[in-house]
This record gives C-alpha cells, structure tokens and sequence, in this order.
C-alpha cells in the first residue's frame, strides 16, 4: 500500500482511483460513533426497537459512514499532501450500512486549478464512493480540497 499522496501536479481531471484499503463495520464501530457524537437516535442504538422499522435492525450511522469512505482514499491519494477540506457539495447515503457490512471506495478527480493566493498549494474536486459486498453503492459525496503542489526541489 502506498503511504503518499499525489501533489497537485499529478492529478488529472478524470482520474479514477479504486482504494485498496476496505472495512468491515462492526457493532463496535457505530454504537461508540454514535455514543461519542451524542446521537441518541434508537435507530442506530436500539434493537429492539429497529426491529420494528423497514429494514428490522439497526442503521449504521451515516457520519460514520462518509468519514469512512473519506478516509479510507487517504493513503493512496492525499497522504501528506493535503492541506485540508474546503467543503462538501453533496452526501448522498442511496443505500443503508448495517453491522458486518465490508465497505470500499473509489475517488474520480473532477476538476481542479492552481490557487489565487498561494502559488504553492492548488484546489481539487472529488467525488468519492463508497460500495458495500454486494457493490450496492452506500456513499456519494462531493468535496472540494486543498493540495501541495509540488515542492521545487523534487522537480
């Protein structure tokens, strides 16, 4: 697994990127997600009660779900070269993440330019998925980030 991240200059309008990096969410994952952000919905932590809803158990937490699939594109795209997020356009959830559920993610580059204000760092948009085992896609978002550009001495 590659542990750097692609500078401005190496990111093209386009590209696809299939992350290498999965997770399987365990009950563990939401329940401790859930109880730390103080979301109290028994949705997410109730049993009992999520059998009697539409999908009979419980829902895993939907933050917890996009901060996944965001971090898993971190290693192979980002790492080190970020300089943080500037915004979310879109999260979209199509599908619902339940325990034991195995998750992936997959980035295209949609756009990107050279910042206005500091000729070292540029803007990319992202749009990162996130499929579960059955390739059903459970996370949609659209960000927009900053990046290194390329330091002088390494060309």
């Amino acid at each position: 697994m590659t542990l750097k991240g692609l500078y401005f200059e190496e990111m093209e309008i386009g590209a696809e990127f299939k992350h290498e990096l999965t997770r399987t969410v365990t009950e563990m994952d939401n329940v401790l997600f859930t109880s730390l952000t103080m979301n109290v919905a028994p949705l997410h932590l109730d049993a009992e009660y999520t059998k009697t809803l539409p999908y009979g158990q419980r829902l895993v937490n939907s933050l917890y779900t996009v901060g996944l699939i965001g971090g898993m594109t971190v290693p192979g795209l980002v790492f080190g070269t970020s300089l943080g997020n500037l915004g979310y356009t879109l999260i979209e959830f199509p599908n619902p993440v339940f325990h034991g559920d195995t998750l992936r993610a997959e980035t295209t580059i949609l756009d990107k330019r050279e910042s206005k204000s500091d000729p070292t760092r540029g803007i990319v948009w992202f749009e990162h998925r996130g499929y579960n085992q059955r390739d059903e896609v459970v996370c949609l978002c659209k960000r927009t980030g900053m990046i290194m550009r390329r330091p002088p001495a390494e060309g």
